[in-house]
């Protein structure tokens, strides 16, 4: 039982710093250069940040690991919120199946992801925490992407290696596949990540993230989270709420 316990432990850190992870771009007539797509993605992320004033949206988390004939699962809903003056608000609304994986692996992603908001810069795809290369273009949901590799230039448990895909009119992040710059154990064999966002109005949001993590000594574990839809605030109608 302990041994079950600690490789259960060590899937709940990979898992958590994935998500944390995944806590955050056209090609056009003439094509744009590597720092060129990049400069691009900075300004218009920025913007966005800038308008963003409040959101609202129910997700839904689970977790499921398998190992040596065993299976256990848990999911949980929880309530999100942000508003640009106070942050970002999760509350968790219900939890059900292994209170284990609900301790050690879903109550961790929401932390992480409560930590990953309170320091936008450290996590942020700039090139003050990425190296950038572009190596392709393809449509992603009928748009037309670019393809850059990143590799972080400092290791750290919010940032990965991997591959992103950056709409072409927009310059925002729509699609990820990669894995963690800094693995939470040796006995970690593998940890892989795939996050995608969905356009709501003019703001790109989380649309879902999945990471699978692979244990050396056996066992594999799943995160899904689906982050629902979204009520987005226009900037307008949000400063006419904040003034009441």
């Amino acid at each position: 039982m302990l041994f079950f316990t600690g490789r259960l432990l060590l899937v709940a850190g990979a898992l958590t710093m994935a998500h944390g992870t995944a806590l955050a771009a056209e090609p056009s007539a003439a094509p744009l250069t590597t720092a060129q797509i990049v400069e691009q993605m900075q300004i218009r992320n920025q913007r966005r940040n800038d308008e963003l004033k409040q959101y609202h949206s129910v997700r839904h988390y689970s977790v499921e690991y398998k190992g040596f004939s065993t299976t256990i699962d848990a999911d949980m809903v929880v309530d999100a919120s942000f508003d640009a003056g106070s942050g970002k608000s999760l509350r968790i609304v219900s939890e059900s199946g292994s209170k284990f994986l609900c301790d050690k692996v879903l109550k961790r992603a929401v932390d992480s992801e409560k930590e990953a908001s309170q320091d936008k810069s450290s996590t942020a795809m700039t090139t003050a925490n990425y190296r950038f290369e572009l190596v392709g273009a393809e449509a992603v949901g009928g748009r037309p992407s670019y393809i850059l590799s990143v590799d972080p230039i400092t290791p750290s448990k919010f940032l990965y290696r991997g591959k992103v895909w950056v709409d072409a009119a927009d310059f925002a992040v729509v699609k990820v596949d990669a894995e963690p710059s800094k693995s939470p154990s040796f006995f970690i064999a593998r940890t892989l990540i795939r996050f995608s966002n969905t356009k709501t109005g003019d703001f790109w949001l989380p649309e879902q993230t999945r990471s699978e993590t692979r244990v050396r000594i056996g066992g594999t574990a799943v995160l899904a989270i689906r982050y629902g839809s979204y009520q987005v605030v226009p900037p307008g109608e949000a400063r006419s709420v904040a003034g009441n």
